[in-house]
């Protein structure tokens, strides 16, 4: 018999926003995947232990997540952990690929799920709370209403098209591109806040453009309305 291997979605930085299938869910694994080669430095295991502080006795599997858009770097990557983690499933261990925020939203444990179903392995996945959920509720607002629409962008990408959209936009991971995203925010006119770290000791709360930071850090979330 073979492993499974769980995604874990262990939320955007407070670990009381941790679910309890997730918390259940790391407890029961046999094994650790930590998307990072040191995990002193993996923001999501640090989350994660806090909530379970059982995983600092479980083996840790170190998978290296090159944060490129090299898309040579990142086959090899992919494909090198997909092997790692194999190893240990077909030993009938079951892997726990713990996951910032929700395992289905950019989630890094994705890159592996069609190789090990390709594969033949089994895969399941454990919803975590979105960081864009998380920062709407430290804010204080809705996130949407009534008809409006909710768009999700990737802001280190092209986003002028997208400000263009109806509805309210939640900008992902701003701050590597936080000046060029002020100034497509400001041509449109947009009102928009930002959470920068949502949850963690450094969180930061801004409630306008003019507020916002250049040099915010990259878990950057803006709401755009």
């Amino acid at each position: 018999m073979t492993g499974i291997m769980y995604g874990i979605g262990v939320g955007p930085g407070d670990p009381e926003l941790m679910t309890l299938k997730a918390v259940k869910r790391m407890k029961s694994v046999d094994v650790i995947a930590i998307p990072h080669t040191d995990k002193e430095l993996c923001v999501a295991y640090q989350i994660a232990r806090q909530a379970v502080p059982e995983i600092e006795e479980k083996e840790c599997i170190y998978l290296s997540m090159p944060m490129t858009k090299d898309k040579k770097v990142l086959e090899e990557s992919h494909e090198l952990a997909a092997k790692t983690v194999m190893e240990h499933l077909s030993k009938g261990k079951d892997v726990g690929f713990i996951n910032l925020g929700d395992v289905s939203i950019y989630s890094t444990c994705s890159y592996l799920l069609d190789r090990l179903q390709e594969e033949g392995y089994t895969t399941r996945l454990e919803a975590g709370i979105p960081s864009f959920c998380a920062a709407a509720a430290r804010l204080g607002i809705p996130l949407v209403s009534g008809s409006e629409e909710l768009h999700i962008i990737p802001a280190s990408y092209q986003i002028k098209e997208a400000l263009q959209m109806p509805g309210v936009k939640v900008l992902m991971k701003a701050g590597r591109q936080m000046e060029a995203v002020k100034e497509e925010i400001r041509k449109c006119k947009a009102s928009v806040v930002m959470v920068e770290n949502c949850g963690m000791a450094e969180e930061k709360v801004y409630r306008s453009l003019e507020e916002i930071p250049e040099d915010a850090g990259y878990y950057s979330l803006l709401i755009v309305r």
